[in-house]
C-alpha cells in the first residue's frame, strides 16, 4: 500500500498528490511512469511522475479526473493508500545540452513536461515555454515553469488567460523569429502534439512528443500500447514513452485510442452514479 501523505486541488478536475513510494523515488527520473491501481481489484492506469525525492520517499503525481479510475482516486483524500504504484517505467527523456529548447505543455500535460523542464534547465538550455489548455481553470504550474523559463506563454482556446488560441500559434512565431531553437518538447493531447510536430517539420526542428497510449501492464506483455514509428510497430511503455513526432503515426493512434472511448464512457458514468446514490442513502 502507498499512503497519500498531501493532496493539493489545483482546478475542479485536477488534484497534485504526495505519495510514499521510496523504492520509485529513489530511482525516478524525468519522463518516467508508474502504474497505479486504486484498489486490488482496480484497472491498473498509466500516470507520469511529476517530481520525486529519493530523501523523503515520496512521488508527485496530478491527475485529471476523467475517467472511472482517476474520478474514484479523486475521492481519496490525506491518509487514503493505493493498491499499487509501480515504477519508475518507460525509458527516460533525452535531455539535451547547452541550446535553446521550447517546452510545450497542453493541459494536464505540464505536469509531465515540468520534470523535463527542471532537467532541461539544469543542463544548460535557454528554454522557451507555451502552456495552453481549453480554459483558465485547466492552466496549471504556471509560476513553476515560469522559474524556468526565458520567456512564458499562455494559451487558452476561449481567451480567459493569455493568448488566444492553441499553442502552435505562438509556437510558429518563435520558429519563424530565428531565435536558434533546436528542438521542441511537447506533451498533451494527441491532436495538440501532432499539430506541434506538423509546426516543426518544415524547419526541421527536432521534436519529442509523449505518446498517451491505452496501456495496461506497462511492460510491454499486453501489446495495448502499440505504436506506429516511421513505419515500425514500437511499445510505448518500454520503448517510449517519448519519441520523434516527425514519425509518429498520429491518424493510427487516435483511431487506436477511440476503441475504449464508449466502455471507458459507460464506465464513468457508472461510478457517478454510485457515488450519487451513495450520497443519496447517506443523506437519508
Amino acid at each position: 500500500m502507498h499512503r497519500i501523505l498531501a493532496r493539493e486541488a489545483l482546478s475542479p478536475t485536477i488534484t497534485r498528490y504526495l505519495i510514499h513510494a521510496p523504492f520509485v523515488a529513489r530511482k525516478a527520473r524525468p519522463g518516467n511512469f508508474v502504474i497505479v491501481r486504486v484498489h486490488e481489484e482496480g484497472e491498473r492506469i498509466p500516470l507520469t511522475i511529476c517530481e520525486s525525492d529519493p530523501a523523503t520517499g515520496t512521488v508527485t503525481l496530478i491527475v485529471q479526473a476523467i475517467g472511472k479510475t482517476t474520478r474514484h482516486m479523486a475521492t481519496l483524500r490525506e491518509g487514503d493508500a493505493l493498491s499499487d504504484v509501480a515504477g519508475p517505467l518507460g525509458r527516460p527523456t533525452e535531455i539535451v545540452e547547452n541550446t535553446t529548447v521550447v517546452c510545450i505543455g497542453g493541459g494536464v500535460g505540464t505536469a509531465e513536461l515540468y520534470p523535463i523542464a527542471r532537467a532541461l534547465k539544469e543542463a544548460g538550455n535557454v528554454i522557451y515555454s507555451i502552456v495552453g489548455a481549453r480554459n483558465q481553470d485547466l492552466i496549471i504550474l504556471r509560476e513553476e515553469m515560469r522559474g524556468l523559463s526565458q520567456k512564458l506563454v499562455i494559451t487558452t482556446d476561449d481567451g480567459s488567460e493569455g493568448w488566444k488560441g492553441i499553442v502552435t500559434d505562438p509556437l510558429r512565431e518563435m520558429l519563424e523569429e530565428g531565435t536558434g531553437i533546436s528542438t521542441v518538447y511537447a506533451i498533451g493531447p494527441l491532436p495538440m502534439m501532432k499539430a506541434v510536430a506538423e509546426a516543426t517539420r518544415p524547419h526541421g526542428t527536432k521534436t519529442f512528443v509523449s505518446l498517451n497510449t491505452v496501456m495496461v501492464d506497462g511492460t510491454g506483455m499486453c501489446g495495448g500500447c502499440r505504436v506506429s514509428i516511421g513505419g515500425e510497430m514500437k511499445f510505448a511503455c518500454v520503448d517510449g514513452p517519448e519519441f520523434d513526432g516527425h514519425r509518429v503515426d498520429f491518424d493510427e493512434l487516435i483511431m487506436r485510442n477511440r476503441t475504449f472511448a464508449e466502455m471507458e464512457r459507460t464506465s464513468a458514468e457508472r461510478f457517478e452514479d454510485t457515488g450519487r446514490c451513495a450520497a443519496r442513502e447517506a443523506a437519508r
